[in-house]
């Protein structure tokens, strides 16, 4: 079975997330719920002042980004999707991953974009370092060694 075509941006980057843009790459005549979701970095973490974070992606993580896009978009086939997500050191407040869903209607526009930032977040290798205020540091949703 093929893959409807993604409509929008699915990167991993190590720049700035052009929010504007990402929202833009889902938005179509007829496509009147849009939905954009951006985590950032916060301040704080389970009680600890955070200074930064860093991301850092494995090899496989932009065809891993790609193949969850796709099987979003399968889900939603008439929903235009996209998905980006920093690596690198990024500091408080700094945007480390958007997605996107543009819809016909706003209820399909939701749970689209529901779905796939759940699954960029479970499936796509992409691991972060918090670097606390205290000096500790955290390695958050990596392998085991």
């Amino acid at each position: 079975m093929s893959s409807p075509p993604v409509s929008g941006a699915v990167a991993i980057s190590g720049e700035p997330i052009d929010v504007s843009a990402v929202l833009a790459s889902v938005g179509s005549s007829a496509r009147g719920g849009t939905v954009l979701f951006t985590g950032q970095v916060r301040d704080h973490d389970e009680g600890k002042g955070v200074r930064e974070l860093e991301y850092v992606a494995h090899p496989t993580a932009v065809r891993q980004l790609e193949e969850v896009v796709a099987q979003v978009a399968r889900e939603f086939p008439e929903v235009g999707l996209a998905a980006v997500h920093r690596v690198g050191l990024l500091t408080v407040g700094d945007v480390a991953v958007a997605v996107a869903a543009g819809a016909a209607h706003r209820d399909e526009a939701f749970r689209a974009a529901r779905l796939l930032i759940d699954r960029v977040k479970d499936e796509v290798p992409i691991w972060k370092r918090q670097r606390f205020l205290d000096g500790g540091e955290e390695w958050v949703g990596s392998p085991s060694p």
